[in-house]
């Protein structure tokens, strides 16, 4: 019988398609959303830059799934090293399995030789195959030539890390879902005085929220300096 991850222990909580702010790649989430519906293509495989936005996707399809009671798993490959090729064989019956972080995998011949089987078993059995990485299929050190191809057997896209505009946008939209007003002056201010990439910046963010809260205090940029330390 096929193993299934337990989904409140491997995926985030609030990594939905409706928390995900494309910027201007509003076409990347549209494709894996119908992968995950079963509307799109079967097998997509994701690149970019840390804090891009590609474990949030991966979580977001695979949550998708999970509520229409699909089965599904998700493997962060970077474990494959200490797991071996096992981890990668009896996953047949899973409707998606989402495959993070293959540019941490060691490229050993039992490994690829794994990871060519479950692409494989993947399409024949009708399921669904989404993969990400920090570099395009073809910069992987594969060297299987028939795992390469499987590689680029779906559609390939390419996420890029969102610009200032764009976090303080998606910034504002979560302060908005958890109930209060960010001002373009925290933005600004939070993009200046703390981590850069949009994992960290929400973290602080609930963090915000959670102590704004608790002290029946509005976020401002004084109460951001105070919670920073900076005061």
């Amino acid at each position: 019988m096929a193993r299934q991850l337990t989904l409140d222990v491997t995926l985030r909580d609030g990594t939905d398609f409706d928390t995900f702010h494309p910027g201007g790649q509003a076409l990347v989430p549209e494709a894996v959303r119908g992968l995950a519906r079963g509307t799109g293509e079967r097998q997509l495989y994701l690149f970019g830059d840390p804090g891009a936005g590609k474990t949030h996707l991966l979580h977001a399809a695979c949550h998708e799934v999970a509520e229409w009671g699909g089965r599904v798993a998700y493997l962060p490959m970077g474990i494959t090293a200490g797991a071996g090729p096992d981890l990668l064989e009896g996953w047949q019956g899973v409707d998606l399995i989402a495959l993070d972080d293959l540019d941490r995998m060691p490229w050993e011949p039992d490994l690829e030789q794994a990871l060519f089987n479950l692409i494989n078993s993947v399409r024949d059995t009708g399921g669904r195959l989404l993969m990400a990485s920090r570099t395009a299929p073809q910069s992987l050190p594969v060297a299987l030539p028939d795992l390469r191809s499987r590689l680029l057997w779906g559609a390939v896209f390419q996420l890029r890390v969102l610009g200032d505009a764009h976090k303080c946008e998606a910034l504002m939209a979560r302060a908005r879902r958890r109930g209060f007003d960010l001002s373009p002056e925290v933005c600004d201010y939070l993009l200046r005085h703390h981590r850069r990439d949009l994992p960290s910046l929400i973290a602080l963010l609930d963090q915000l929220d959670r102590e704004s809260l608790a002290t029946r205090r509005r976020v401002t940029v004084r109460f951001v300096k105070h919670i920073l330390g900076g005061v």
